[in-house]
């Protein structure tokens, strides 16, 4: 079975490959933590940040939006002292404001809605052979981190917004020959 030579021999990473990266995600709770997620990613690996996840969903309160954008001093202490998580207090602090920008986009449709439209509604099919033909950024990741980051959030610069294109289906980016390639929608 051949797939992408990017998560090597590792279990958490072959998994995430296997199941999760690159399968269409509309789900506005998911994709927060997917966008939470790549910017912690920022300078370090992505299998830093999965190993680190499940510390990240218990200390963000997996995840809820509501609880998040309700944090203060005392929270953001007991983050940076967390072990479990990257602990940089500007990803800290902007998760908190990521979570009030996301709560502002309920009123008006919702992240969904927002990064999809933006992706242009549905998958984009890349026919990429090698790991040197992925780009770390197109127009459209452009686009979609200048409109995140006029409606408020922040660690949203272009190269995450296309981490997170990819992770969210909204570009398959499986090699060609990858067998999950097929798999999440591309001919």
């Amino acid at each position: 079975m051949r797939r992408c030579p990017w998560p090597g021999e590792d279990p958490l990473y072959l998994a995430y490959h296997d199941q999760e990266w690159g399968v269409p995600e509309h789900d506005d709770h998911k994709l927060f933590e997917l966008l939470t997620l790549e910017g912690a990613q920022a300078g370090l690996s992505w299998i830093t940040i999965l190993r680190k996840r499940e510390s990240y969903r218990r200390a963000f309160h997996g995840f809820d939006a509501a609880a998040i954008a309700r944090y203060g001093d005392a929270e953001v202490a007991a983050l940076l002292a967390d072990a479990g998580i990257v602990r940089n207090r500007l990803k800290v602090l902007s998760t908190i404001q990521n979570a009030r920008a996301f709560l502002a986009l309920q009123e008006t449709g919702g992240l969904g809605a927002l990064v999809w439209g933006i992706a242009g509604g549905k998958p984009t099919k890349n026919s990429f052979r090698t790991m040197d033909q992925v780009p770390a950024k197109t127009p459209v990741s452009d686009a979609m981190s200048k409109e995140l980051g006029r409606r408020g959030f922040k660690f949203v610069g272009s190269t995450i917004c296309y981490a997170f294109m990819q992770a969210t289906g909204m570009v398959n980016d499986h090699l060609v020959g990858c067998f999950r390639r097929g798999e999440v929608g591309a001919p």
